[in-house]
């Protein structure tokens, strides 16, 4: 993936259950209810790390038996890939255990879904999304601080950016924070019918600020289309901030024709109509296909009490190369 590929209007819309609207997606098509049984399933987790504590990146899903929550993932990853590329798993009882147990209970749970990968270059593969009280700058992500974030897919920078991203919910902001979800489907077959021309320009380069998550003495910035197609079908990388943060990286400005195309996708991308909303409630476990659908958050606000913070665990998978950053190899 990464390589351009031009004329792709030539070949026509997509279509499909990935190129919905919010008028086509019928409410809460994306929740898969967690079964007693896999309810059982996480209680028998959480008893077996009380008694014997273990550290969560050493466990193995196939050490446990979790037959009825790797059914569960399989259903996840099913409406991932041949579905409308969303799914929140609901629910498990968050509340019950500690935190070190609910991140057992998330990574195994990532796990049952395939390979989970690094998610920086020191090679964490538990990031934890919460407001650090850092302010935004070079290095330092929107994920970390209270602030809205734009629509985007995560690590479009990376030669392999993760396939699927998970959130596992361990507490919701009282105020804000609310999760959108739009599909890239969706935007590609609506610039075949207004722009073709500017789908063109979004299937060649474009620099992208790689957020100091690279080795010392490598650049700052790579490159990459925002759309391109692999075996698979379409690929997509979205982020608007990233390309302009890399052309400067870059010592460079967005060509005129890059910004008119960019332009074109953010119109329909950021129309109410091409977006659902809907609060991740602590317990779930929200999953979408990161190279076909793009996600943002509002602004929130926590709770006066130091002690209630919003709190979401995130997971990257990706099936091909090794859990680097990069995918290189072993992290």
């Amino acid at each position: 993936m990464g390589s351009a590929i031009t004329g792709p209007h030539a070949s026509g819309a997509i279509g499909g259950p990935q190129a919905w609207t919010r008028e086509t997606l019928a409410p809460g098509a994306w929740m898969v209810p967690l079964s007693r049984a896999g309810l059982a399933e996480i209680d028998a987790i959480a008893r077996a790390l009380q008694a014997a504590p273990r550290p969560w990146h050493r466990l193995d899903p196939a050490a446990f038996a979790l037959t009825a929550c790797i059914r569960a993932m399989g259903e996840v990853r099913e409406r991932l890939v041949n579905g409308i590329g969303l799914a929140v798993l609901d629910r498990i009882p968050v509340e019950r255990y500690g935190l070190d147990e609910n991140r057992a209970i998330g990574w195994l749970l990532a796990g049952a879904l395939g390979q989970v990968v690094a998610q920086k270059w020191d090679g964490t593969r538990l990031y934890d999304v919460k407001d650090a009280g850092r302010p935004l700058g070079y290095g330092v992500r929107r994920s970390v601080t209270n602030l809205g974030q734009p629509f985007h897919t995560d690590g479009p920078w990376l030669s392999r950016p993760p396939r699927f991203v998970g959130l596992f919910c361990l507490q919701a902001a009282p105020e804000g924070g609310m999760s959108r979800f739009a599909s890239l489907v969706t935007a590609h077959d609506e610039l075949v019918r207004r722009q073709p021309r500017a789908l063109d320009r979004l299937f060649l380069s474009f620099r992208w600020d790689r957020q100091a998550e690279h080795g010392p003495e490598e650049p700052k910035f790579s490159t990459h289309p925002v759309f391109a197609r692999d075996g698979q079908g379409l690929v997509a990388r979205y982020y608007d901030d990233y390309i302009a943060h890399g052309a400067r990286l870059a010592g460079e400005t967005v060509d005129p024709e890059g910004a008119e195309a960019l332009a074109a996708m953010q119109a329909i991308v950021e129309d109410p109509g091409s977006w659902v909303e809907f609060r991740v409630e602590p317990g779930q476990f929200q999953y979408l296909d990161n190279r076909r659908f793009a996600h943002c958050r509002t602004a929130f606000r926590d709770a006066p009490d130091a002690g209630v913070q919003r709190h979401m665990l995130r997971f990257w998978n990706r099936d091909e190369g090794g859990t680097h950053l990069e995918g290189q190899g072993p992290a």
